[in-house]
């Protein structure tokens, strides 16, 4: 499966879709980019006068490049026989360390520690265009089998 046809398949659209680009989709490893647009909603109050990304859009960014794209690909033989891909965010656990300003591009970079039985669980780190470490964690998720 080519990284435009898992583009395609996102169950996503704007303004909540957090994946412009995808560089790397192998069975163990997801790298993609995203730029956050300077007129994004959530930057209207979050925080006056001084907009950040927040936590949630960088957690989500993350889940949609390292998780959900991951998971399209894992299910791309079942998508071939006509399943229609459904993914569900089941867990999260992940630490913020720089914050993303609106305009900027962030690379997410997401390894697999398993798939079975339909749950995916990855690795998934965030870092800025100067390569500093934004977020990372552990994210899981469920699809169907």
């Amino acid at each position: 499966m080519d990284k435009q046809t898992i583009l395609k398949l996102l169950p996503y659209s704007e303004p909540f879709l957090f994946v412009d680009t995808l560089e790397v989709v192998t069975d163990d490893e997801v790298v993609g980019y995203y730029t956050y647009p300077e007129d994004a909603f959530f930057y209207r109050g979050h925080f006056k006068d001084h907009p950040v990304t927040p936590g949630v859009i960088l957690t989500e960014t993350m889940a949609q490049i390292g998780l959900v794209c991951m998971g399209i690909y894992l299910l791309r033989d079942k998508i071939a026989e006509g399943l229609e891909p459904g993914l569900a965010f089941s867990s999260q656990e992940v630490d913020y360390y720089k914050a993303v300003y609106p305009g900027e591009k962030v690379k997410v970079q997401a390894t697999k520690e398993y798939f079975r039985f339909g749950k995916l669980k990855c690795k998934v780190e965030m870092h800025n265009a100067a390569g500093e470490l934004v977020c990372k964690g552990v994210l899981a998720g469920m699809g169907r089998v």
